[in-house]
């Protein structure tokens, strides 16, 4: 996300960003929560388009291409134009994420008893569809035998063999750590709760897409649900939905407006995600 000296008040996972009008540093004291702070957005992609591109991608051998490779270059690729969404909140200051992060789940087989699991995975700004696809297949392919447990499972795992009440004293002290940009950074990585983009497919589960709320463990700002594809009324044209929550003290209305249409803009045109961003923009200081 470009290479900045760290400053004091800086976190090892954010930049804390000080050009700010006060109007905007207040409004995190005013909404404390990131439950209070919600805004709600819903979006339709044309499914034509997208499913175009995916049959052209598998047909040039990329296997399992789908639409979940697509959905989260397309947010590497907003992210990277627009930093103000890639912003987090903490001890009620405004921060500038350092790097992109991307947590979505995997559920292992399509099965209501089967297990599931959550990565989180770190993309460079000016990654395309390529390096997200094989990076996400990689993750995916490692996760996929549900006997497999990574980092996060492990650490869940080790939670849980605690009583109810060592846990909630756990995750109190990890939180006031965390607000203070002191916990260890080593959970920080694995934690997918500290993440730019949320991104659940409930598509494979045959449902339409939910409202998921943000978590107040961590830092993620953005929360982006996916469904089954669905007709136009008595049309033959398709479009995905799709149901956003994001932070609205990360940034203004105008960032959020522009960074959407960005979003729309690809899905209309995809093939832009197999080349490189002409520019990367830094958030302010």
């Amino acid at each position: 996300m470009g290479v900045r000296n760290r400053r004091l008040k800086d976190r090892y996972d954010g930049r804390l960003i000080r050009s700010l009008d006060p109007f905007y540093k207040i409004i995190p004291y005013i909404m404390p929560t990131r439950l209070s702070a919600q805004v709600f957005f819903e979006e339709s992609l044309d499914a034509d388009i997208i499913e175009n591109y995916i049959r052209g991608k598998r047909a040039a051998g990329y296997k399992n291409f789908g639409f979940l490779h697509v959905l989260i270059a397309a947010m590497v690729r907003v992210l990277s134009q627009h930093p103000k969404l890639n912003r987090f909140i903490a001890g009620q200051k405004i921060y500038a994420r350092n790097e992109i992060f991307i947590s979505f789940v995997i559920k292992k087989k399509l099965r209501e008893d089967a297990s599931e699991t959550t990565v989180k995975l770190s993309f460079n700004p000016d990654d395309t569809i390529f390096d997200v696809f094989e990076k996400v297949s990689f993750e995916m392919q490692n996760n996929k035998d549900e006997k497999t447990k990574n980092s996060v499972d492990h650490l869940t795992r080790l939670f849980m063999f605690c009583p109810g009440f060592i846990v909630k004293l756990a995750i109190s002290f990890l939180k006031a750590l965390d607000s203070r940009g002191l916990m260890p950074m080593a959970l920080n990585r694995l934690s997918p709760l500290h993440t730019s983009v949320f991104v659940t497919n409930v598509a494979s589960l045959g449902i339409q897409p939910i409202y998921h709320h943000l978590y107040e463990v961590g830092t993620a700002s953005i929360f982006i649900a996916f469904g089954t594809k669905q007709r136009h009324g008595d049309s033959e044209g398709k479009y995905i939905p799709l149901k956003i929550v994001a932070d609205e003290r990360i940034a203004d209305g105008y960032a959020f407006a522009s960074a959407f249409k960005t979003f729309k803009s690809i899905f209309k045109h995809p093939e832009r995600l197999d080349n490189k961003p002409e520019h990367v923009v830094l958030d302010i200081r």
